[in-house]
């Protein structure tokens, strides 16, 4: 899996509930899929710690470079409408 330096340098060294595979997981399997007016990707999946709440991996335009991640506290199962 790719990633960006920025990924590896800031986001999973001040999020250590992430990994690299769980973002591969949730690349693979989302429960939402969402393209940003800039061309990255946005997908959500689980998160396996937390029940009910969901994590936000964003990649590159590639859909496979992972850019960011995190705990999405405002995303709701709902919002998949």
């Amino acid at each position: 899996m790719k990633t960006t330096d920025y990924f590896v340098r800031q986001v999973l060294q001040k999020r250590p509930y992430l990994t690299i595979e769980l973002c591969a997981s949730i690349i693979a399997n989302p429960v939402k899929r969402e393209v940003q007016p800039d061309g990255r990707i946005r997908f959500w999946g689980n998160d396996p710690e937390r029940e009910g709440k969901y994590i936000r991996v964003v990649t590159e335009k590639d859909g496979e470079t992972i850019h960011n991640a995190l705990r999405d506290r405002g995303f709701k199962i709902e919002d998949m409408a």
